[in-house]
């Protein structure tokens, strides 16, 4: 394994590939920590001491929002509007032809979808501000925050927020094109990690001699679900496909079997992005009309602010459980159709044994892809919901540290390092697992 991360660096492409990814992470670094002019860090400070469950968000800008930089809302914005395109596809026509025009279709759902972040950026950066403000027990963070106290100096924070976010997709993409991995993936990723250290100090300072064992157990449950992620993540059901020979003149072409590896969680870490980025969506709303003239809309808004952005109750990890099952249903069948195995099997002359080529073996695929699934979706709902039972067990509050980071950490690891040993691979280097 040793030999084969050397051998990355020994190749001048790769070697490239891995400089400037790591590049583009320090620019995130530094665009991370560039503040908002005239922010009042106390009294913004006090705000997530006393509401520590509000780094969910936090959790997709990197730490960026805790000190409300430019780049407060991470790439959030960006993963809702893909949710809202890709829910839009089966009802919108033009979308509908756009996904079977190949790469020239892809590249127009990502332009909407990059219109589409704008606005949403921009109402989230003013929504979270918003509630910032008004929850402050230190006076407001931004005292001339408002378009009715400051119409232009509102206006370019925000501006300059929502250019924060477009600026971290942009980084996201260049690492897609030029790096290696997903690029949007490596963000969050940066940004998990990037806050793990004062993460890890806080729940190992809430834990007293006392409540030793608490502490222990948690960091126990740490290791088994990091096992249990990579064990899910990488089970699959192999399908057995046999291809027919072909004379073609005087000689045989083709035969030989081979299989179809079907995973068991096909979706990756997707499912838990989209189901925490959906259960915040209320909470941004309800924030709007959280500082309302009107007590009973003031009251509704801050209820509801308090199930979906806090998290405290065992409604919303109920929701969040089901949410995320259903996620992973939807984008591993989006997957499958996209990939259209029946058909290029039958294009290619393969079959699977003792089922019929064409629709009989899209329908057999199906049924076998959602059985296996199953097991997929349920496994992830419990990693999104066993930061509550953990807490219940162990009484430390550290969401930061939820299994939810932990499974994209994992996930965007496992990735990357796929990416790398196809690279060596065809290089005729050895990979990093034998």
């Amino acid at each position: 394994m040793i030999d084969a991360a050397a051998s990355l660096f020994r190749i001048p492409d790769l070697r490239q590939k891995l400089f400037f990814t790591a590049a583009m992470l320090v620019v995130f670094r530094l665009v991370a920590n560039v503040p908002v002019p005239g922010v009042n860090l106390a009294a913004l400070r006090s705000v997530f001491e006393a509401n520590q469950l509000i780094g969910l968000l936090d959790l997709f800008s990197g730490g960026a929002l805790s000190s409300l930089s430019i780049a407060a809302m991470g790439v959030y914005p960006y993963i809702t509007a893909q949710i809202i395109v890709q829910l839009m596809v089966p009802i919108i026509p033009r979308l509908q032809e756009w996904t079977n025009e190949g790469e020239a279709g892809r590249q127009k759902i990502n332009q909407v979808t990059h219109y589409l972040t704008v606005p949403l950026a921009f109402l989230q950066a003013f929504g979270t501000v918003q509630f910032i403000n008004a929850t402050s027990t230190q006076g407001p963070i931004l005292p001339r925050f408002g378009f009715d106290r400051d119409f232009l100096g509102t206006l370019a924070m925000l501006i300059a927020m929502t250019a924060g976010t477009m600026f971290l997709i942009w980084i996201g993409e260049l690492i897609t094109q030029y790096g290696i991995g997903n690029g949007v993936s490596i963000i969050i990723f940066g940004g998990i990690v990037a806050a793990f250290p004062s993460a890890a100090w806080k729940a190992i300072a809430s834990g007293t001699v006392e409540n030793i064992l608490p502490l222990v157990v948690f960091v126990v449950m740490g290791l088994i679900t990091t096992y249990a992620i990579v064990f899910v993540y990488e089970g699959q059901r192999r399908i057995p496909v046999q291809y027919a020979r072909r004379l073609r003149g005087n000689r045989w072409y083709g035969g030989g079997t081979t299989h179809i590896p079907l995973r068991v969680n096909s979706a990756g870490m997707i499912p838990l992005i989209f189901a925490s980025s959906i259960m915040i969506f209320p909470g941004t709303v309800a924030s709007y009309f959280t500082t309302s003239q009107n007590e009973l809309v003031a009251r509704f808004a801050t209820f509801v602010y308090q199930l979906f952005y806090l998290g405290t109750s065992w409604v919303y990890w109920v929701l969040y459980f089901w949410l995320v099952v259903g996620f992973t249903f939807f984008y591993a069948l989006v997957l499958f159709e996209q990939q259209k195995i029946a058909e290029t099997l039958q294009k290619h002359g393969g079959f699977i044994p003792g089922i019929r080529p064409g629709r009989p073996t899209q329908e057999y695929l199906y049924k076998v892809l959602t059985r296996i699934t199953w097991g997929g979706a349920i496994f992830l709902g419990l990693v999104a919901v066993l930061p509550f039972i953990v807490r219940s067990i162990t009484h430390i509050q550290a969401l930061t540290l939820s299994s939810t980071a932990l499974l994209i950490v994992v996930g965007v690891v496992l990735d990357t390092i796929k990416q790398l040993e196809a690279q060596l691979l065809m290089r005729h280097y050895q990979g990093f697992i034998r």
